[in-house]
């Protein structure tokens, strides 16, 4: 019979937060596949578990969980951790999830801290809905592609930093988004927990002056919806009739949905749309 997957979170800061399951799972397994052995292994020896390791990191995140798929064909049983928090969110867990679902492998996620939950737990805003994008790509083109992909999102937007890029990426954001409400977040689960109720320029201009320490989560408002129809309104009243109901058709909709939407959009009906059409 093939082994399993076990997808263990780990504390992101406060040992205690670690789960009976996680713990029983980490002692029973036959290798844990650890993104970084040496961080890992201060875990392990806190709870004195001795189950052997192996590191599986961004680096070697393709062949290795090749590796450890065919090790599970054989029957041996992974618990796979990040250095903190659940393993798949923003780490290369995800690369050996899909390889396991591919080959037919068994996965199963023991559920636990996650960074992006806590801090959008404490930051007051909604949290009906939200996206989580990580850390900005590095890329210059891809990074300017997500910000302004953001800049009409109305959900609570999560996002992480390191402290020494922290500074640049304010820079960015209040460029990108304005000056919107931000919940900064830093040593989450510990002693000196912080979870600064602010605003992305209030949090620019702290940081210009002082060093920003500890990993950062950012939650940030979203685009409020009565601010974005404010928005659209302006630009369809500053757009012809047949130019908005040509907007819609280029997106693939057919004439009769095009001219319902746009009427829709202009407050007017769908006869007063046809017949402008038909005048021009």
């Amino acid at each position: 019979m093939n082994g399993k997957l076990y997808l263990c979170a780990t504390p992101i800061g406060n040992l205690e937060d670690i789960s009976f399951r996680v713990l029983k799972t980490l002692k029973e397994a036959d290798l844990i596949a650890a993104e970084d052995t040496r961080h890992t292994i201060k875990l392990l020896n806190h709870f004195e578990i001795k189950t052997p390791m192996t590191s599986y990191h961004e680096f070697n995140k393709i062949d290795k969980a090749a590796y450890l798929v065919e090790q599970m064909k054989t029957g041996v049983n992974i618990a796979l951790v990040t250095d903190a928090g659940t393993p798949g969110i923003s780490d290369p867990g995800e690369e050996l999830v899909r390889q396991c679902c591919q080959a037919g492998i068994q996965v199963t996620s023991l559920p636990g801290p996650s960074a992006c939950i806590t801090a959008l737990t404490l930051s007051g805003m909604s949290t009906r809905r939200f996206c989580f994008e990580a850390f900005l790509p590095a890329d210059k083109k891809e990074r300017q592609r997500i910000l302004e992909e953001l800049k009409e999102e109305t959900r609570t937007i999560i996002l992480y930093e390191a402290p020494h890029r922290l500074v640049k990426t304010l820079s960015e954001l209040k460029e990108a988004l304005g000056d919107r409400r931000l919940t900064l977040c830093r040593e989450l689960t510990k002693k000196y927990e912080e979870a600064w109720h602010t605003t992305v320029e209030e949090a620019l201009e702290r940081y210009e002056k002082e060093e920003p320490r500890g990993e950062c989560v950012m939650v940030i408002e979203g685009k409020s919806f009565q601010e974005k129809q404010a928005q659209e309104r302006e630009t369809w009243e500053t757009m012809s009739i047949e130019d908005h109901v040509a907007y819609y058709e280029s997106q693939g909709m057919e004439r009769k949905e095009a001219m319902r939407r746009a009427a829709k959009d202009r407050g007017i009906s769908k006869r007063d749309v046809y017949q402008h059409l038909i005048e021009k």
